[in-house]
C-alpha cells in the first residue's frame, strides 16, 4: 500500500485500485491497511481520508497511539513488516528524479514487492519522503530458490557436547542460553519451491536478514527505464543513490538500542545485543556469535568471531611477553655491559669518535648509561625464547582458527557457499560495463564478459598506479632518513653534554634518542596522510578493473590495500632493524647518504646496539596507530549523528518513526568491514614481524583488541543504521595475508636477534674470546682504536670537547677492526668474521627449529573438528534419506490420484462403444 499526495481523488483511487489488483496474494492485508491507514493531509489539503471504527482504548491517549505507531518496523497495518526503507527529497532537480523514481517503483510492483511512502509532512526536516518495502511470501520463496538459500527442514538430532569439567570456573564469563543460542539447531538444506511440503513452517524460513539480503538483491539490479528501453547503465540502487535520485537505502533496526519494542511480534534482537554484547561492561564475557550472525548477517559474524579468537590468542602471547620482560627487570643487576659502561673507571675513561660531522664532539661512552640500562630490558636472553615461542604461536593461532572456522561454517550453513552461490553474486556493475556476451560451458547460459585486452589493460594500468604511491612511500622514507642524518647534527650541537647542559631531564636525552622520537613521529604524520589518500586511490583503480563477483572486488582490494599499508607502516620499522648502523664505514672512510658532498653521514648505533631504537620506532607507530584508529571509531560516528540528530529535531526520541531514527545514524558501507580487517591485520604485523625488540607488543595489543571489540559493537548497535546482511565463509584473503605474514615474521625475527640485537656477539665472546668466563670486558672488546690525527678534517668536530685536550690521542669506536700499528691497520679482525659466522648460523638454526616446529604443529592439528567431520556427513545422511521419503509419498500420491481418474475414463469409454454396437445391430 501507498501513501499518495498531491491528487486528485479520483487518479488516487483508481491507482489505489491497480495496486490492489496487482497485489492478490496479500489483497486481505491491503485492504485492512487502506480502511485504516490511509489519511488526509492536513497542510496541503490534498489526499483521500478513511476513518477506522475503532474507538480509542482505556488509558490511551491519540498522542500513545500515534508514537507506538510510528516506532514499528511494520506497514501500517500492522501485518507486512517492512523490509527495506528507501529516502528522498524534492529539489532542483526534480522533474528528473521524480522520473526515475516513477519508473523504479514501477519496476518493483511489477517484481512483486509492495510499497508504502511516508509524507514529508511527516518527518522531522518536513522535507524527507520514506519509501517502505515489503517482500511478500512469494517474491521471497522464489528469490530464495534462485539464491539457493538454505531454509530448515528438520530439527537436529545430534546431541551437543557434555559439559566440560569445571564448568563452573566459566559460568562468569557465560551469556544467557536464549542470547547464546537465539534458535534452535536445524538440518537445512537450500530452498526449493517445488518441494515446498518437504520444509518445515515456512513463517521460520526467512528472518529478518535474510528477507532484507533478498531486497537487497532485487534492489540492485532492478532497472528504471521504461519497457522497451534498453539502457543498461540505468540499473539498480547504487546508481540511483549516486545520482542523487534517493539519498539513502537501508534496512531497519527493530527497535531502540535502550529499549524492547512495544510489539510482540518484534525480537527486540537489537537491545539484547546491546545489553549483552556492546556495553563495555561485558568485555569479560563471551560473544553471542550466533545473534551476531542472525542480525547482522554471517560476514560480519565471522569478523567478529576471528576478532574475539584473536584476542584470545593474544592472552597466551601477551602472557609469555610480560613473562621475559620480568626477567629483564630481575636480571636488570646481573648486567654486566651496562655496568662496565656506566663505571667512571671504565666507561669514564673511554673517549667515542665523533658520531657526525663538525657538529658532534668526542664524547665519554658513560654518557650512554641509561639507554644500555634501558637496552637490557628488551635485549636479554629471554627475547631469543620469546622470539621462538612467538613463531611456534602464529602457527598454533592461524591452525585452530582453522578449526573454529570449520566449525561456524558448519553452524552456519556455509559449507557449500562457495562453490554454489559465489557465482550468483555477480556484481552489478560488471553486468552494466561488461556488453560483451559468451556462452558458459557449465551454466549453459550466455553472460557478460571482459575481453582479454581490455583486462590486460586495466591491470596494467592498475599495477603501475599501485607501483608508483609505493616508490611515493619509499621516497617519503628516504625524506625521513635524510632528516634522521641532517637533525642528528643539529640535536649533537645542543646536546653535547646532556649532564651539565640540560639540567631538567638531560639523564634521558641522547642525541640518538631525540633524533629517534621526532623523526618516528614524523614518520608515523606521513603514514597517516599517505594512507588518507592512497584508500580512496585504491577503491577507484579497483572499480576502474570491474572484477565480476564480490569476492573478486574484495579480494583485489585487500591486496592492494595490504601491500601499501605493509610499506607504508613497517618500512621505517625495517630501516631501523636492518639498515641503520650497518653500512657506517669507520672514522677514516665514512660512509655517506647520497656521496660525500652531500655531507648526510649514514647513522651509527649506540654502543648498546640499535634494538632500542626498533623498539621506540615500533611503539610510536603502533601505540599511534591504535590511538588513532579508536578515536577516529569512538568519536566520528557519534559526532557526526550529533550533527544530524540537531537539525530540526525539536521532540524526544519516541516522537519520530523507526524510519526516521535510524535515517540519521551512520551508513555502514560495503568496505565497511574492510577496514576492521586491515587494521587488525596490520597489528598483528606489529606483534610479528618485530615483537622481538619489544616483547610487550601483544599485551598493547591484548588491551587494544579488548577495547576494539566493544567498540566495534556499540557502533554496529547504537551508531550505523543496519547493515544489509551478507554472507561469508571465510575471512578470505585475509587469510592468506595472515600466512604469508606469519612465515615472513620467522625470518624477521631472526635477523633482529643476529644483526640487530647484540646478543650474538656478547656469546661469542663469552665463550670464545673471555678468560675469565664472564661478560667481564666485553665493551672494551666490541670497540675498536683509532688514531685522532689520521681522521680527516670535514670530520673532525669545531669543538673537540672538554675531554679532548686532557686525553690520548686515540678515540674509539664500535666496529672489530685491528688498531694503528698493526700490519693490517683498520681491516676486519677474525672475531668479526666468527660473529659472522656466528650471526648466519643462528640464523639457520632458529629458522629451521621454528620451521619444522610450525610444519609439525599444522601436520597434527586437522582444519577440520572430527565431530564436524561426523556431523556434515550426517546431515547429508538425513538430507538423501528425507528426499528419498519425500519423493516416493510425492510418487504414491500421484500414482493414486492416477488410478482414480483412469477407471472412470475406461468405463466411459465402455459405455460408449456398447452404444455404438446397438446402433450398428
Amino acid at each position: 500500500m501507498r501513501r499518495i499526495t498531491g491528487k486528485d481523488q479520483d487518479e488516487t483511487l483508481i491507482e489505489l485500485q491497480s495496486a490492489m489488483d496487482s497485489q492478490t496474494g496479500d489483497s486481505l492485508a491491503v485492504l485492512t491497511a487502506f480502511g485504516i491507514n490511509l489519511y488526509s493531509d492536513e497542510t496541503t489539503g490534498n489526499g483521500i481520508s478513511f476513518s477506522s471504527e475503532r474507538g480509542e482504548l482505556p488509558g490511551r491517549t491519540e498522542t500513545d497511539e500515534l508514537q507506538a505507531h510510528k516506532d514499528t518496523v511494520f506497514f501500517s497495518d500492522g501485518v507486512r513488516r517492512i523490509d527495506f526503507v528507501l529516502s528522498y527529497v524534492d529539489d532542483k532537480d526534480g522533474e528528473k528524479k521524480q522520473e526515475r523514481r516513477k519508473e523504479f517503483e514501477a519496476n518493483l510492483e511489477k517484481i512483486g514487492l509492495q510499497l508504502e511512502t511516508d509524507d514529508k509532512s511527516e518527518s522531522k526536516d518536513q522535507k524527507t519522503y520514506f519509501l517502505k518495502i515489503h517482500a511478500p511470501w512469494d517474491v521471497l520463496a522464489h528469490y530464495a530458490d534462485v539464491l539457493k538459500i538454505k531454509v530448515p527442514f528438520k530439527k537436529s538430532d545430534i546431541p551437543h557436547s557434555q559439559d566440560v569439567p569445571l564448568e563452573w570456573l566459566t559460568r562468569p564469563f557465560r551469556l544467557p542460553h536464549h542470547i547464546m543460542h537465539p534458535r534452535p539447531d536445524y538440518f537445512t538444506y537450500p530452498f526449493d519451491k517445488s518441494k515446498i511440503n518437504f520444509f518445515s513452517d515456512k513463517e521460520s524460513f526467512f528472518p529478518p536478514s535474510t528477507r532484507n539480503r533478498i531486497v537487497f538483491y532485487i534492489l540492485a539490479r532492478c532497472p528504471y527505464y521504461k519497457e522497451g528501453q534498453i539502457e543498461k547503465d540505468k540499473t539498480g540502487i547504487k546508481r540511483l543513490l549516486s545520482n542523487g535520485t534517493y539519498t539513502a537505502a537501508f534496512p531497519l533496526h527493530d527497535c531502540r538500542y535502550w529499549k524492547r519494542a512495544r510489539d510482540s511480534k518484534c525480537e527486540s534482537e537489537r537491545y539484547d545485543l546491546y545489553s549483552n554484547w556492546a556495553r563495555f561492561l561485558c568485555f569479560y564475557k563471551e560473544q553471542p556469535l550466533n545473534l551476531i550472525r542472525k542480525y547482522y548477517g554471517e560476514k560480519i559474524g565471522i569478523y567478529f568471531a576471528w576478532l574475539g579468537f584473536y584476542t584470545e590468542m593474544l592472552f597466551f602471547a601477551a602472557v609469555m611477553g610480560v613473562i621475559c620482560f620480568t626477567y629483564g627487570v630481575l636480571s636488570y643487576d646481573d648486567n654486566i655491559s651496562s655496568k662496565e659502561i656506566c663505571n667512571d673507571t671504565i666507561g669514564g675513561t673511554i673517549l667515542m669518535c665523533p658520531l657526525c660531522d663538525k657538529k658532534c664532539p668526542f664524547w665519554k661512552l658513560n654518557s650512554t648509561c641509561l639507554s644500555s640500562w634501558q637496552s637490557h630490558l628488551f635485549d636479554n636472553e629471554g627475547t631469543v625464547f620469546f622470539a621462538i615461542f612467538m613463531g611456534i604461536w602464529v602457527t598454533l593461532f592461524l591452525e585452530f582458527w582453522k578449526r573454529r572456522q570449520a566449525r561456524l561454517e558448519y553452524e552456519w550453513d556455509l559449507v557449500d557457499f562457495e562453490e554454489v552461490q559465489q557465482q550468483l553474486q555477480i556484481r552489478p556493475e560488471f553486468e552494466i560495463s561488461c556488453t560483451n556476451r559468451r556462452f558458459n560451458k557449465v551454466t549453459q547460459e550466455m553472460e557478460p564478459y571482459l575481453p582479454m585486452t581490455s583486462k590486460c589493460a586495466r591491470f596494467c594500468f592498475s599495477a603501475a598506479t599501485v607501483i608508483f604511491w609505493i616508490s611515493l612511500i619509499v621516497a617519503c622514507i628516504i625524506g625521513v632518513i635524510a632528516y634522521r642524518l641532517a637533525v642528528y647534527a643539529a640535536f649533537a650541537s645542543i646536546i653535547k653534554d646532556p649532564m651539565r647542559r640540560i639540567q631538567v631531564v638531560g639523564r634521558f636525552i641522547t642525541p640518538q634518542l631525540a633524533t629517534s622520537v621526532t623523526a618516528s613521529c614524523i614518520n608515523f604524520v606521513i603514514i597517516m596522510i599517505l594512507n588518507f589518500f592512497y584508500e580512496r586511490v585504491a577503491i577507484w583503480i579497483t572499480d576502474m578493473e570491474i572484477p565480476k563477483t564480490h569476492l573478486e572486488y574484495e579480494n583485489r582490494l585487500t591486496l592492494k590495500m595490504f601491500l601499501f599499508q605493509f610499506v607504508n607502516y613497517y618500512s621505517s620499522c625495517f630501516y631501523v632493524a636492518f639498515f641503520k648502523g650497518k653500512f657506517v664505514g669507520y672514522p677514516g672512510d665514512y660512509k655517506y647518504m647520497f656521496g660525500r658532498w652531500r655531507k648526510l653521514r649514514n647513522e651509527e648505533c649506540d654502543p648498546g646496539g640499535c634494538l632500542i631504537e626498533l623498539t621506540t620506532q615500533l611503539v610510536i607507530v603502533m601505540v599511534g596507530k591504535q590511538l588513532w584508529g579508536n578515536i577516529q571509531e569512538a568519536l566520528l560516528p557519534v559526532m557526526r549523528n550529533w550533527w544530524s540528530r540537531r537539525k530540526g529535531r525539536h521532540h524526544p526520541e519516541n516522537h519520530y518513526s523507526r524510519c526516521e531514527q535510524d535515517h540519521v545514524l551512520q551508513n555502514f558501507s560495503q568496505l565497511g568491514l574492510f577496514y576492521e580487517y586491515l587494521e587488525m591485520v596490520v597489528q598483528f604485523g606489529f606483534i610479528t614481524l618485530f615483537v622481538a625488540s619489544f616483547p610487550l607488543a601483544p599485551l598493547l595489543a591484548l588491551l587494544n583488541n579488548i577495547l576494539e571489540i566493544r567498540v566495534d559493537a556499540w557502533k554496529f548497535t547504537t551508531q550505523f543504521r543496519r547493515p544489509v546482511a551478507s554472507k561469508a565463509r571465510n575471512i578470505g584473503a585475509w587469510q592468506e595475508i595472515l600466512n604469508a605474514v606469519a612465515i615472513l615474521s620467522v625470518v624477521t625475527n631472526a635477523f633482529i636477534m643476529a644483526f640487530t640485537s647484540d646478543m650474538i656477539p656478547r656469546m661469542v665472546y663469552l665463550y670464545a674470546y673471555s678468560t675469565e668466563g664472564s661478560m667481564m670486558g666485553y665493551i672494551n672488546n666490541s670497540l675498536s682504536v683509532y688514531n685522532i690525527s689520521e681522521i680527516h678534517p670535514h670530520s673532525m668536530p669545531e669543538e673537540p670537547g672538554q675531554w679532548f685536550e686532557n686525553m690520548t690521542s686515540t678515540c674509539r669506536y664500535r666496529d672489530y677492526r685491528y688498531p694503528p700499528g698493526h700490519e693490517r691497520e683498520y681491516k676486519q679482525t677474525m672475531q668479526f668474521w666468527h660473529i659472522l659466522a656466528a650471526k648466519m648460523a643462528f640464523i639457520i638454526i632458529m629458522e629451521h627449529v621454528v620451521f619444522v616446529v610450525k610444519f609439525f604443529v599444522a601436520w597434527m592439528i586437522p582444519d577440520v573438528p572430527s565431530d564436524v567431520t561426523a556431523r556434515i556427513k550426517r546431515e547429508r545422511y538425513v538430507i538423501q534419506e528425507y528426499l528419498h521419503e519425500y519423493e516416493v509419498k510425492e510418487l504414491r500420491m500421484q500414482l493414486s490420484a492416477s488410478f482414480v481418474t483412469e477407471p472412470r475414463s475406461e468405463m466411459s469409454l465402455t459405455s460408449d462403444r456398447k452404444e455404438e454396437l446397438s446402433v450398428d445391430l
